[in-house]
């Protein structure tokens, strides 16, 4: 079913585990790319504790799966034969840990030349960190974003998903696919990395802009825009809304829609810088007005009068809004387990190879008789290696 797709001339073997591994994998898997996904032997050790839990559903569809003991020289061997016959290599160790293997970039590059090679650490793979055990918080504290996410004065406060795992592991599937159109020309893989704190600072975006090039440095605004005003969140009869006005168009639309042409023509807010010295000022007039109405009747009033609102979701109201059921954010897919389920859908359309959601995530070592067949191992060998347990 993958044939069609844009990635599925390609073979991947994924040494990844936790999350921005198999976040940057996922990437690949989706766009039709064959995902060997590798295990130890052993005890399972996975993010969300079991296989069938929603956090290793949600990372690891469309995979085929062996388990290899990558302590033992055939099982390196087995994952050299594979890599012979790979394009891309993905893996999360620390640094010392691929070496100790003998699975590192270098070593693998003598393989197999044409081979991507990509690596994603916690602080990136030389330099004083370079050992440090990388965590997602860790990466948001170091990267900043903590010191501009929450309520001034309240302390730092982490952003409500792993932003940085999964940023890291998004923008290492870019590089993968940068040094896959390189190869085109070349013939030659390359060694791509990408490390949380990097990734983390790199999603400060304009934030970092303020220090970079102004030298201020950026602090809390809780729901308010860093540098504009009003927009933020404001208190209705039944709940709150995100309201977002930039530019002075823009703003006099919103003082005639909520009835209010004085806080268009009042001095103290006669331009946006003025209204941002003056945003507390504005914003609790505003939110005089907005409790007098329901979140949905401001929501619709608002965007009538092309002024930009809409509403707070909760993660059910999210996919049960109906534009997002019409963006198809929920993919469904039969589970031999757990019946009809839905999957995250990826946010990127092509109009002739759309994404496929082909295969459930699999069993530990479901595929590792079938895959050892395709590198020339017969019954007798794969038992033998199963017996010394190499493979499982």
């Amino acid at each position: 079913m993958s044939g069609d797709l844009p990635l599925s001339p390609y073979k991947v073997i994924d040494l990844t585990r936790v999350r921005s591994g198999p976040t940057c994998v996922r990437q690949l898997a989706d766009w039709g790319a064959d995902v060997i996904k590798v295990e130890a032997v052993g005890e399972d050790t996975l993010q969300g504790g079991t296989r069938d839990s929603s956090d290793f559903q949600n990372l690891h569809r469309n995979k085929r799966a062996i388990a290899l003991d990558l302590k033992t020289k055939d099982g390196v061997e087995i994952l050299k034969k594979l890599v012979r016959e790979a394009d891309v290599v993905v893996e999360n160790y620390r640094p010392d840990v691929k070496h100790r293997l003998g699975i590192d970039y270098e070593t693998l590059r003598a393989v197999n030349p044409r081979l991507v090679y990509a690596s994603i650490s916690g602080f990136g793979e030389d330099g004083p960190y370079r050992e440090r055990p990388g965590f997602d918080q860790i990466a948001q504290g170091m990267g900043g974003i903590m010191s501009v996410t929450g309520l001034p004065g309240q302390g730092p406060v982490r952003a409500g998903i792993p932003i940085a795992d999964l940023c890291a592991g998004i923008f290492a599937s870019q590089g993968i696919m940068l040094a896959l159109i390189e190869r085109e020309r070349s013939g030659q893989g390359q060694w791509v990395q990408s490390s949380l704190l990097a990734a983390q600072i790199f999603m400060l975006d304009f934030q970092a802009a303020r220090w970079l090039m102004d030298r201020q440095v950026p602090g809390q605004a809780g729901n308010n825009h860093p540098s504009g005003a009003p927009t933020g969140v404001f208190a209705t009869k039944d709940g709150h809304i995100n309201i977002a006005t930039t530019g002075q168009e823009i703003y006099k639309r919103f003082c005639d829609a909520i009835g209010a042409p004085g806080l268009f023509t009042d001095p103290l807010f006669a331009d946006g810088r003025k209204r941002f010295q003056n945003r507390d000022r504005l914003n609790a007039a505003i939110e005089e007005i907005t409790k007098t109405k329901t979140s949905t009747e401001w929501i619709d009033l608002f965007n009538e009068a092309g002024v930009p609102a809409g509403p707070i979701y909760n993660i059910q109201q999210v996919f049960e809004d109906a534009q997002v059921k019409h963006l198809g954010m929920a993919a469904p897919l039969d589970h031999p387990k757990k019946g009809r389920t839905e999957y995250l859908a990826q946010p990127i359309k092509l109009s002739r190879t759309p994404w496929q959601l082909r295969a459930v995530p699999p069993e530990k070592g479901e595929h590792t008789d079938a895959v050892l067949r395709q590198l020339g191992y017969d019954d007798k060998a794969i038992a033998e290696l199963r017996s010394r347990k190499i493979v499982e």
